[in-house]
C-alpha cells in the first residue's frame, strides 16, 4: 500500500480505516531538512585563496603575452639551402597571384631562373659601404631590388659570412630585418679566407638560383646593372666562359709586401691570365663544377683573384678580356667603375660611390652609346 494517504480524517491524528498515522509524519507542512555538509564548516583558508588568485593572474598574463605575440607582425621568413641562406626570397612571386613565404616556406620557388646573379661581398665593418651603394646604384628597398630584377634579368645580394662576435652579427640581423637583401653563407668572415669565401658563395648560389651566369663583384665599386644585363645576354659559342678584366704579373714572394703569396714556388715569377678581382663573371657551367667540388680538392693561394684563376686555367674555360669592367671613370660603355690601378676597387668608396652617383655619365647616360641603339 501507499506509504502516506492523500485523505486525511476529520479528526486529529486520524486516517482512513482508523489507523493511526505514523508517529514521524503530521499534517503540518515539512521544512526540507538542512544538507548534513555545510560552506562554513569547509571555509578555505586565506594562503591557499591567494595562491589560488595568483595562479589565475599568471594564466590570464600568459595567454594575453601568446596572443599578442601571435598577432604581431611576423618577420619574413628566410629561405635557407643547407646552410646557405637567402633573406630576399619571400619577395619573389611563385605565381601572379602567391606571394613567396605565405604559409611557411609553401610555395618557395627553389631556385629562380635569372640571366645573372651577382654577389656584391662584403663584410661586418663595410656598413657605410653598403648604406653609399644604396643610396647609388643598388636600390635601398625590397620592391625596389625586385623592380631591378625585372628589368634586367639579374639578382643582387649582399653576400656575407659569420662571425664569432655576437654584437656583429646582432647588428648583421637588425640590417637583414630592414633591407632583406643578403645572402648569409656559412663561412668565417675573414680577409685571408677570401678564396675560401668565394667558393662558398658561388657553391651556395648556384643552389639557391639558377642562373645563365653569376658575377662575383665586391662592395667598393660602381656598377651599372643594365649595363651588366647587356654584356651577359650576348651570344656566345663558348659554354665554359671565364669574362673579366685579365691581367698577368710578377709573383710576390717578399711577406712584407701585401700581395704576398706563400705558394709562389709552384707558379713561376709571374702569374698566369686571370681576372681583376673587383668583378668577374662565370658561366653556369663553369660554376656547376665549383658545386660539385670538395671543399679540400681545390688548391687555394693567399690571393682570391689568383685562386680562381688557377682554377680557370684547371678547367680550360675561355678567357673573355673587357675592359669595361675595369674603368676608371664613368664613359658611354663603363660597366663597373674603379681606381685601377691606384685601388682594388675604389679610394675611400663610401664617398666616392655618392661622387661618381652625381655624375650624369655614371647614372645617367643610355644603356647603349648612341652608335649601338
Amino acid at each position: 500500500m501507499p506509504l502516506f494517504s492523500h485523505r486525511s480524517s476529520a479528526g486529529s491524528g486520524g486516517s482512513a480505516g482508523g489507523a493511526p498515522l505514523p508517529s514521524f509524519y503530521s499534517s503540518k507542512p515539512v521544512k526540507p531538512l538542512k544538507p548534513f555538509y555545510s560552506f562554513s564548516s569547509t571555509r578555505t583558508p586565506l594562503p591557499l585563496l591567494v595562491f589560488s588568485l595568483l595562479c589565475l593572474f599568471i594564466g590570464l598574463a600568459g595567454t594575453l603575452f601568446a596572443v599578442s605575440a601571435i598577432r604581431r607582425n611576423q618577420g619574413l621568413p628566410v629561405f635557407r639551402c643547407g646552410k646557405s641562406e637567402d633573406t630576399f626570397r619571400a619577395f619573389y612571386s611563385s605565381s601572379d597571384s602567391a606571394k613567396l613565404g605565405d604559409d611557411g616556406n609553401k610555395g618557395l620557388v627553389d631556385r629562380p631562373k635569372l640571366l645573372g646573379f651577382v654577389g656584391i661581398q662584403t663584410g661586418f665593418e663595410s656598413g657605410e659601404r653598403r648604406a653609399a651603394l644604396r643610396s647609388t646604384w643598388f636600390p635601398s628597398d625590397p620592391e625596389g631590388l625586385l623592380r631591378l630584377e625585372q628589368a634586367t634579368g639579374l639578382g643582387f645580394r649582399f653576400v656575407i659570412g659569420k662571425s664569432k662576435d655576437a654584437k656583429k652579427m646582432a647588428m648583421l640581423e637588425k640590417e637583414i630585418e630592414q633591407y632583406r637583401d643578403f645572402m648569409l653563407i656559412d663561412v668565417e668572415e675573414e680577409y685571408l679566407k677570401l678564396p675560401y669565401k668565394t667558393l662558398a658563395f658561388f657553391k651556395a648560389a648556384f643552389n639557391l638560383f639558377e642562373a645563365d651566369y653569376y658575377v662575383k663583384a665586391d662592395d667598393d665599386i660602381y656598377l651599372r646593372p643594365d649595363r651588366l644585363a647587356t654584356l651577359l645576354a650576348k651570344e656566345r659559342s663558348e659554354k665554359m666562359t671565364y669574362i673579366g678584366c685579365m691581367k698577368k704579373g710578377p709573383v710576390i714572394t717578399d711577406p712584407k709586401l701585401k700581395w704576398f703569396e706563400k705558394s709562389g714556388h709552384l707558379i713561376g715569377n709571374e702569374y698566369f691570365l686571370h681576372a681583376y678581382g673587383p668583378i668577374y663573371v662565370l658561366s653556369a657551367e663553369v660554376v656547376a663544377s665549383l658545386a660539385a667540388a670538395r671543399n679540400d680538392s681545390l688548391r687555394m693561394f693567399n690571393n682570391e683573384d689568383v685562386t680562381i684563376g688557377s682554377w680557370m686555367l684547371a678547367m680550360n674555360v675561355h678567357h673573355e678580356d673587357n675592359r669595361a669592367i675595369c674603368d676608371p671613370k664613368c664613359t658611354p660603355t663603363s660597366i663597373a667603375v674603379w681606381d685601377i690601378p691606384r685601388c682594388s676597387g675604389l679610394c675611400n668608396p663610401a664617398s666616392k660611390l655618392k661622387e661618381l652617383h652625381k655624375i650624369g655619365m655614371c647614372s645617367k647616360s643610355p644603356t647603349l652609346p648612341p652608335d649601338d641603339v
